[in-house]
């Protein structure tokens, strides 16, 4: 039997099944014919009529052939136009002639004689009376509330909800921020979603960061696309690969929501306050994104405290903050106390301190153990013009491991011993 013959036949049944569960047939038997050795068998398999409710009954049946007939009760439905043209044993053929030879048979057995009279049928009006069993098999999706406090009420209802999850969008994170959930809502995932992503996509942000990316920041779905493409195209202007450009987008979602005037201000700011060149600037930029999007107060902040507090000069500052840009973002008070114990407690004067600016990357607490537990052992030394010298690099860059054997001179157990005695 034929695909279409199947999916024909299928449907058939699913539009006369209503006709069958008016008639009390409790089942309805499948005839088979098949050959073996030269001999035909038939089969019988009794089945239930619920079955044929599905238009995709043809599909739980790979095995039908073209010489299926469909018995329910004394009437029979073959897929063939008569019984002549069904390929099954002679001895059956009386028998089903008989049946499809009757005047009035409960159904027509031309499929598409059958198909042809369905299709002419009208549709039931909304206002026409249905019967009790029939208004028991309605199935009503329930409403959508007009009110929620979780997009998990909207998600199966809602084509670009649904996508978005698949993305890897954490709606849950989305939902607490005001007004996105709504602008969510309206949003058209072939009209306004799927331009955003390809062009996401086109930039180089990768298809496993799309989902974090608009966690992030969903507005750039309500962004026009022809303005995300000059933000691309002034950045591109400004000298960024194409690499660098994938890179900033992807570390600072916010990026492309900056106007071309707005990036243009940041990237003048850094230029004039930080006093470095072009070049230097975009390799800032490059390895800390997120400094163009984020607040300008604690930049300003820190540099008067690295220039002011700290004492650093100006060329020290530039080393520093183009090796760990996140001096420029850190935490005032964590900068200063490690400043001040590197500074005053272990004796390391400022060159030096510039010269490693690792060390602003660390924790104060790993600093001060580890000096400690050097200064125990009379191995605290840093001055590089006398013996023993301790790099300030490798001071916080070691693991423990390394650090006890290649520095300290002792086992790790001796260095835990030292902390427990803190």
């Amino acid at each position: 039997m034929t695909v279409f013959t199947m999916s024909l036949l299928a449907s058939t049944i699913a539009r006369i099944y209503p006709r069958v569960k008016q008639s009390n047939i409790p089942f309805c038997v499948m005839n088979i014919g098949r050959r073996e050795n030269g001999n035909w068998i038939t089969l019988k398999k009794p089945l239930p009529v619920s079955l044929f409710k599905s238009s995709s009954v043809a599909a739980s049946f790979p095995g039908w052939r073209s010489n299926c007939i469909l018995t329910f009760g004394k009437h029979f439905l073959s897929t063939k136009a008569s019984s002549s043209e069904v390929n099954l044993p002679e001895k059956l053929q009386p028998s089903i002639s008989h049946h499809l030879q009757k005047k009035n048979p409960p159904f027509s057995t031309d499929i598409a004689a059958v198909r042809d009279e369905m299709d002419d049928v009208l549709p039931l009006s909304p206002l026409e009376e249905i019967s009790e069993d029939e208004a028991m098999q309605i199935v009503a999706e329930p409403p959508l509330p007009p009110a929620s406090f979780t997009l998990r009420d909207y998600v199966d209802r809602s084509e670009t909800l649904s996508k978005l999850v698949l993305l890897g969008v954490n709606l849950s994170q989305l939902e607490g921020r005001p007004n996105v959930a709504t602008f969510l809502l309206k949003l058209d995932f072939e009209k306004d979603v799927q331009k955003i992503l390809l062009f996401l996509k086109d930039v180089g942000v990768e298809d496993w960061q799309l989902g974090p990316f608009i966690t992030i920041n969903p507005f750039i779905l309500t962004q026009d696309l022809e303005v995300l493409q000059k933000r691309v195209a002034y950045l591109a202007s400004k000298k960024f690969s194409k690499e660098a450009v994938a890179r900033m987008v992807s570390r600072a979602p916010y990026l492309l929501n900056f106007s071309v005037e707005r990036l243009d201000n940041r990237l003048g700011f850094f230029q004039k306050e930080l006093k470095i060149s072009p070049q230097k600037t975009r390799d800032l930029v490059i390895r800390y994104p997120r400094m163009l999007t984020g607040s300008l107060e604690p930049i300003k902040e820190n540099l008067k405290v690295c220039q002011i507090e700290m004492g650093f000069r100006e060329n020290e500052i530039q080393h520093m903050i183009t090796h760990v840009p996140k001096i420029l973002t850190g935490n005032k008070r964590r900068l200063t106390e490690l400043f001040d114990f590197v500074h005053n407690h272990m004796a390391i004067p400022h060159h030096c301190i510039a010269k490693f600016p690792q060390v602003f990357n660390t924790r104060v607490l790993k600093v001060k153990e580890r000096h400690m537990f050097l200064a125990f052992l009379g191995r605290a030394q840093y001055d590089p013009a006398k013996p023993n010298y301790v790099s300030l690099d490798k001071f916080v860059s070691l693991p423990d491991e390394a650090f006890c054997v290649d520095i300290a001179k002792a086992s790790v157990q001796d260095f835990e011993k030292f902390l427990k005695t803190l």
